[in-house]
């Protein structure tokens, strides 16, 4: 069959990539550039196993820009467009997965709408409503950023926020296309689905929020943090993941996902303290970083690297900006070494391509996670990443 993807993101390709396994594929972006990679089966983002699949396997996948060449004769139209947190407003911006589904509607009104942008609480029941429909279902996605490919292939769940023919025929087709066959699957109500995705994002940031609170304990009371942790995690009930010390979470899903729970804490009959320190520890702890490194009178400071993590070309609300910008707040003379941006500043602090810049020109480098390019300057590196991962 014909399936449309709208968004050539981490969502929207990994996607659109798993699905033309078995099915035509045509993924529509605004971005005429994205859309030319994909047709020369490039990736336009960083993810191993996209690059594989894009250069060895056999998909039947093609990119546009045009709305109606995508839309017209689809069975299935995906919405993987993005729905950033608007302070403003506390909530989500669905404006463009309204977009979406408003040219659908007009070109290709049977089509099955399949929303996997994260929404609000409630989001999917609502539109329904108001538009009148009942072809759209909201299947929430739960991809690790670098990896979203093989979190598709190898899905830990697969949850339906719908139970109709046309729900489990979709299901069918991502059980198609991955590769553990033992995958379970739940079907739900729309809300329930949209809950379960700001549930399952906002306990991750938790157990990041509860790790690096433990370090900062440690750092303030002179305690060998990785010997805490290590000790900790041995519980079984909790584990050794998710354990990482960092400057604080960040990226595209936790930090939108977990206000935008808490914005729907909106009733006073709802009980609620939890989320809201979990939003809150993330602020604290990037306050405390920018103590620590402040306290360390170092001269210039250099900062490695914008991105959120190890593997990732992705700037968005990663935690390292939090920190850079109560540096610069307090005064403090930084250069910024992040070779994928394309000016000589970012915010108005300096940044250089040169790695060598960075190491000769700063008294202090700091970076959210440690990379081995940094060897050679290791005395002068201030990390709080402790186990080499993400």
């Amino acid at each position: 069959m014909k399936i449309a993807v709208a968004g050539i993101g981490y969502v929207g390709l990994s996607n659109a990539v798993l699905l033309a396994q078995h099915n035509e594929v045509v993924a529509l972006d605004v971005v005429p550039e994205k859309a030319a990679l994909i047709n020369a089966r490039e990736s336009p983002i960083v993810d191993p196993e996209i690059d594989r699949f894009l250069a060895q396997a056999d998909l039947n996948l093609t990119a546009t820009t045009d709305p109606r060449a995508a839309y017209e004769g689809t069975s299935f139209v995906i919405v993987a467009t993005p729905t950033n947190y608007d302070p403003e407003t506390n909530h989500f911006n669905t404006r463009s997965v309204e977009s979406v589904i408003g040219d659908v509607l007009r070109i290709n009104p049977g089509a099955t709408i399949v929303i996997k942008s994260t929404i609000p609480i409630g989001y999917t029941k609502a539109l329904k409503e108001r538009l009148g429909v009942s072809n759209i279902i909201f299947v929430p996605e739960f991809l690790r950023e670098g990896k979203a490919l093989y979190d598709n292939l190898y899905p830990s769940r697969i949850i339906i926020g719908d139970s109709t023919p046309k729900a489990h025929e979709f299901a069918r087709l991502l059980l198609e296309g991955g590769r553990k066959k033992d995958t379970p699957v739940l079907f739900t109500g729309s809300t329930e689905a949209e809950a379960i995705k700001l549930f399952s994002n906002t306990y991750l940031a938790m157990r990041v929020g509860y790790f690096n609170e433990l370090d900062s304990f440690a750092v303030r009371k002179g305690l060998n943090t990785r010997e805490i942790i290590d000790g900790v995690t041995l519980d079984p009930r909790i584990g050794h993941f998710y354990c990482n010390p960092s400057f604080g979470f960040g990226g595209y899903c936790l930090p939108k996902d977990t206000k935008q729970l808490l914005a729907n804490y909106t009733d006073d009959a709802v009980p609620e303290r939890l989320v809201r320190s979990i939003v809150e520890t993330n602020r604290i702890r990037k306050d405390f970083i920018a103590e620590e490194i402040l306290k360390k009178k170092a001269g210039r400071i250099g900062v490695y690297r914008l991105i959120m993590k190890s593997g990732s070309d992705n700037f968005r609300e990663s935690s390292i900006q939090g920190v850079i910008r109560r540096l610069k707040a307090k005064g403090a003379e930084l250069l910024i070494y992040e070779p994928t941006l394309k000016t000589d500043e970012f915010e108005g602090i300096p940044a250089t391509h040169s790695l060598e810049k960075l190491k000769q020109e700063c008294g202090l480098i700091i970076a959210n996670r440690w990379n081995d390019e940094l060897e050679d300057v290791r005395s002068k590196v201030y990390t709080r990443d402790i186990f080499g991962n993400n």
